[in-house]
């Protein structure tokens, strides 16, 4: 069955606008909260970040889940790993964080995660969104939920960040720039960071509601490369809105992306002999990373986009790391779900160790050129069945050979056809893609 109202990451819009409306979250609340008293289920969760529209949607999500007659903790704003790690600590039947990630502070969001701190599966979702047709129906007074706040949320995600790296490890010696996004990791991962020893510069951590991602973190990384080298710092580490994706940024001000990230990952891990034999990428994710785990010895798949897909694969072959080239890492062994602070802590544990810098361990890998281009299109498009699309995809194939990779994906929220051809040359990359997109456009007249 199809999902009405659950995408890849929960449910997400503008404020104002359905899906994003106290009415609606009310009812998801009360829905959700359904389906868990139906498992015999008690308690949720409920964390959020620093968008003004939180408040509002947190007071809307308690008053469904108490309507159906489920017990609340309210942490207050909390990083989405924070919230799937503190589901598992509370015994929580679920979690819930009110977040649109990295979108900017008109929209927002609601996801889930079941009581092991993973997102729900697709059969808990269809069950709420069945419950989301009917009309509500409170339980009577003597049981209706209640809700406490949690005092000591940040107190206890701090802790479990440090416990990512050995006791015996320390960060002193490092300056590094922290830039939170005005996000939910504002008053948690600095701290993190310092409190394991090293010299903290903050930035972007005095949210006021609106200016979550405005700028700042890890989809907008001039803050940070501009601070890294005005504070003479060693690195600089970007979280986003809701604290789940990393970016980082080396002593000369050059970006480290998701690909780069988990390579130098998994290369330490390796050492250590704490990786195990899997790695797990995505379709969009840079040849050039295959080609270095699997220069490790090491077993490369690739997962549809998006890290629900990602924890899918990981599950299926045992492994313990895998993420986007966006900056979703997860690092199984440590956390359920991508976390951008516990994916820094792995790659500075790899900086001490090595004693190499940043810059130096990025060597790793070598980024394949890239070339995107989005084709515009009227009507949807089965790449499968068009000929004409199939036969240029596969002289592009055949011109590169082993040297590059050829990816087409439409996009799930526009009238798009993405074009990707990676190759070692940037030139063959631009005029193939280029080919490429001149054939969809043909075949989509």
């Amino acid at each position: 069955m199809s999902r009405k109202y659950f995408g890849t990451d929960g449910i997400r819009g503008e404020i104002g606008k359905a899906p994003m409306t106290p009415d609606f979250v009310l009812k998801l609340g009360w829905a959700a909260g359904k389906v868990l008293a139906d498992q015999g289920s008690s308690l949720v969760v409920i964390g959020k970040d620093t968008r003004i529209s939180g408040y509002m949607l947190e007071t809307a999500l308690q008053a469904g889940l108490v309507a159906a007659g489920v017990n609340v903790r309210l942490l207050g704003p909390m990083p989405t790993p924070a919230v799937a790690y503190l589901t598992r600590t509370f015994r929580a039947s679920a979690g819930v964080v009110i977040s649109a990630s990295h979108n900017p502070f008109q929209d927002n969001g609601v996801k889930f995660f079941s009581s092991d701190g993973t997102k729900l599966t697709d059969k808990m979702e269809l069950a709420i969104e069945d419950y989301l047709d009917r009309d509500i129906e409170t339980v009577s007074s003597e049981k209706l939920g209640k809700v406490e706040r949690v005092d000591d949320a940040a107190g206890r995600y701090i802790e479990f960040c440090k416990r990512a790296i050995p006791t015996e490890v320390t960060l002193e010696g490092l300056r590094i720039v922290v830039d939170c996004a005005n996000g939910a990791t504002y008053h948690v991962s600095p701290d993190v960071f310092r409190e394991l020893g090293a010299d903290v510069v903050e930035v972007a951590t005095s949210p006021d509601g609106i200016n979550i991602n405005e700028n700042c973190g890890a989809t907008s990384l001039g803050l940070l490369q501009k601070s890294v080298t005005e504070y003479r710092a060693d690195l600089g580490v970007a979280l986003d809105g809701d604290g789940d994706r990393l970016m980082m940024v080396d002593h000369e001000g050059d970006v480290i992306d998701g690909d780069e990230i988990l390579a130098i990952i998994a290369a330490h891990k390796q050492k250590e002999g704490t990786l195990g034999d899997h790695v797990v990428g995505t379709l969009m994710s840079n040849l050039g990373l295959e080609k270095a785990i699997v220069g490790m010895g090491l077993n490369f798949h690739r997962a549809d986009v998006g890290d629900r897909y990602v924890m899918d694969i990981l599950r299926k072959t045992g492994g313990l790391l895998g993420g986007e080239s966006s900056g979703h890492i997860i690092v199984r062994d440590r956390i359920s779900t991508g976390d951008g602070t516990i994916a820094a802590l792995q790659v500075l544990h790899a900086v001490i160790e090595s004693g190499k810098t940043l810059r130096e361990l990025k060597g790793i890998m070598t980024k394949y050129p890239q070339t995107l281009i989005n084709v515009r299109i009227k009507e949807k498009i089965d790449l499968d069945s068009s000929e004409l699309i199939k036969r240029a995809v596969k002289d592009a194939e055949a011109q590169m050979g082993v040297r590059g990779r050829v990816l087409l994906r439409a996009s799930g929220t526009e009238p798009l056809i993405r074009v990707m051809v990676e190759a070692q040359d940037k030139l063959e990359t631009e005029q193939l893609a280029g080919m490429i997109a001149e054939v969809v456009k043909q075949a989509a007249v």
